[in-house]
């Protein structure tokens, strides 16, 4: 590559990193003077790349806004971070409706790495593990997604086309907190103006949105990925479970996490200080299942009552007398095992 294209590439990369540079600055980059400078401005927008001139005291060059994406110029670190966040966010399904989308821009960059870094790509892709398996999660629509980013921002009121789980549809008007991604999913978490309640929405059940116009007052403090937790643990599902446990917040959460289940201190949230104090908490959760509870009550290692239902009373004691037969058994002579695997 002759210098001077590299020189051109050069200042396409710093005008890429934001701001107005002024042609002074850009001169002492790229070992040139100014007058080359804006030769070299000139090569970019003919190459439709959308460089502005910006006058005044504190003028010089920056990158307008467009409807084409100029082009990018990443560095090996760079490219090797967008790639690893589009394989994490297919494997944990934090990616929009357009698949294909994620597949070509990885196509693209795998395309251009030099083959040493692509080398190395490939061998931390091989070796590279998730303790989870990966999901088939249904992506939001990125139109949606932008929509509702921007009413968000903005404090617009926004009308969206929405399915629950049971199939039925509606049409909402929504006063958007905050988007979050929990668990492979996209929420939108806001305040239903129809009915002025609090509301989470799956943005992939959402099938249009539209903002609408006027504003809207946000909380003092709407702590969206808060109020997502606080609707899964309580959500209707198929057995309400109250417990008292003796135990710090922490050493309870570890367990049970505020996704799972509510703590409560005397009618308060167990929420504010002296977190790390040991006391009676009241735990409430709702759960389709109750047969994974003992496990996790006996894994707590800490003194609990169970309020409701019976029946997990009844499931933690016959998990007891299960380890307890277990662990009253002799161990199996040597022998034994040997005639067994023979």
């Amino acid at each position: 590559m002759s210098r001077p294209t590299a020189r051109v590439l050069t200042l396409l990369e710093l005008l890429q990193s934001g701001g107005t540079r002024t042609v002074a600055e850009l001169a002492d980059r790229l070992g040139v003077d100014g007058r080359t400078v804006r030769r070299y401005v000139d090569h970019l927008i003919d190459l439709d790349v959308p460089v502005e001139s910006v006058r005044g005291r504190y003028g010089g060059y920056r990158l307008a806004p467009g409807y084409r994406l100029p082009p990018l110029m990443l560095g090996d670190d760079e490219a090797l971070a967008v790639l690893l966040g589009l394989v994490a966010g297919r494997r944990t399904g934090l990616t929009t409706a357009q698949h294909t989308a994620s597949e070509t821009a990885s196509a693209k960059i795998r395309r251009v790495l030099p083959k040493h870094i692509a080398r190395r790509l490939d061998a931390l892709l091989e070796a590279l593990a998730f303790t989870e398996r990966p999901g088939a999660f249904d992506a939001p629509d990125a139109g949606v997604l932008l929509t509702i980013a921007d009413a968000v921002r903005h404090r617009r009121p926004v009308s969206i086309r929405y399915t629950d789980r049971d199939g039925r549809r509606s049409e909402r008007t929504l006063h958007a907190h905050g988007i979050v991604a929990h668990a492979g999913r996209w929420y939108v978490t806001g305040e239903d103006a129809r009915i002025n309640e609090d509301r989470t929405f799956r943005l992939d059940r959402i099938a249009d949105a539209r903002a609408l116009p006027g504003s809207f007052e946000a909380p003092v403090d709407p702590d969206p990925a808060q109020r997502v937790l606080s609707a899964f643990a309580t959500a209707e599902y198929r057995h309400e479970v109250t417990l008292r446990i003796h135990g710090t917040v922490e050493q309870i959460r570890v367990r049970l996490p505020a996704g799972v289940a509510s703590l409560e201190e005397e009618g308060e949230p167990a929420t504010g200080r002296n977190r790390a104090t040991e006391r009676w908490l009241r735990v409430e959760l709702r759960v389709e299942r109750l047969d994974w509870l003992p496990p996790v009550l006996a894994s707590l290692d800490r003194p609990f009552a169970i309020e409701r239902p019976d029946e997990l009373r009844d499931l933690v004691t016959a998990l007891a007398d299960r380890l307890a037969s277990y662990a009253r058994q002799a161990p199996p002579r040597e022998t034994d095992v040997m005639k067994r695997h023979s």
